[in-house]
C-alpha cells in the first residue's frame, strides 16, 4: 500500500476508534474475575470462515496494581483444549488496553454492569488485516436479556452485520471438549504468548 493511502486508512481507523467510548469510572477490580465469552461479531475474515466451528470460550480476569489485566484464556477446540496468558496493557484511561500477543490495537470495555454482564470491543490486526469485533461476556454461559440487548445495541453502530454474529454453543452441548484443569497447571503472571495445549 502506499504511504499515502495507508495514512488516510490509518487516520479513517483513529476516527471510528474515537467514537468509541469506554465504561464510565471503570473499575479493573469489579471487572475482574471468570467470564464466558457469549457472542461475537467481526468483519475479520479468518472469524467468518470458521465462525460456525467456534465453542464457547472463558477469560478468566485479574487486575494488577497499574490497572492492567493479566487475563487467562480457554478455547475449547475440536482438536483439544487451548490455553492462553496474555496482558491487557492499559492505554491511557481506565477501561481502554492494547494486547500486542494477541494483535489487539485497541480494546475498550465499552459497557459492563459488572455482575452479568460486558460488552468488548477490539480493533486488532491479523495476517496483515485490520478488523472490528466486539465480544459478550457473561458470568454465566446463558446471557441476560439486559446483556443481549447491550450486545445487539452496540455492534450495528460500527457497521457491522446480524449475519457477522455467532453464538458458540457451551460445555454442555460438547462435554467431551471441556477444558478440564490440568492438575500440574498453576496460573502465575501472564507472559505474552504463552500457550499451552492439550491433546
Amino acid at each position: 500500500m502506499r504511504p499515502d493511502l495507508l495514512s488516510l486508512v490509518l487516520l479513517w481507523a483513529s476516527v471510528t476508534q474515537a467514537e468509541v467510548l469506554v465504561q464510565p469510572d471503570f473499575d479493573a477490580k469489579k471487572f475482574s474475575g471468570l467470564w464466558h465469552v457469549v457472542s461475537m461479531v467481526s468483519d475479520c475474515k479468518v472469524f467468518l470462515k470458521n465462525k460456525d466451528h467456534l465453542l464457547m470460550s472463558t477469560v478468566d480476569v485479574n487486575a494488577t496494581v497499574k490497572g492492567d489485566l493479566e487475563v487467562h484464556i480457554e478455547l475449547p477446540r475440536r482438536d483439544g483444549c487451548k490455553r492462553m496468558d496474555v496482558q491487557y496493557l492499559k492505554v491511557g484511561s481506565e477501561g481502554h488496553f492494547k494486547v500486542p500477543a494477541l494483535g489487539y490495537l485497541d480494546v475498550r470495555v465499552a459497557d459492563t454492569d459488572y455482575s452479568s454482564f460486558a460488552v468488548i470491543y477490539i480493533y486488532k490486526e491479523l495476517e496483515g488485516a485490520l478488523s472490528t469485533m466486539v465480544q459478550l461476556y457473561s458470568r454465566t454461559q446463558d446471557a441476560t436479556l439486559q446483556a443481549l440487548q447491550a450486545f445487539e445495541n452496540f455492534y450495528p453502530t460500527l457497521g457491522l452485520q446480524a449475519d457477522m454474529v455467532v453464538r458458540p454453543p457451551g460445555s454442555g452441548a460438547f462435554p467431551s471438549l471441556l477444558c478440564v484443569p490440568l492438575p500440574s497447571f498453576h496460573p502465575q503472571s501472564p507472559k505474552s504468548g504463552v500457550l499451552l495445549e492439550v491433546a
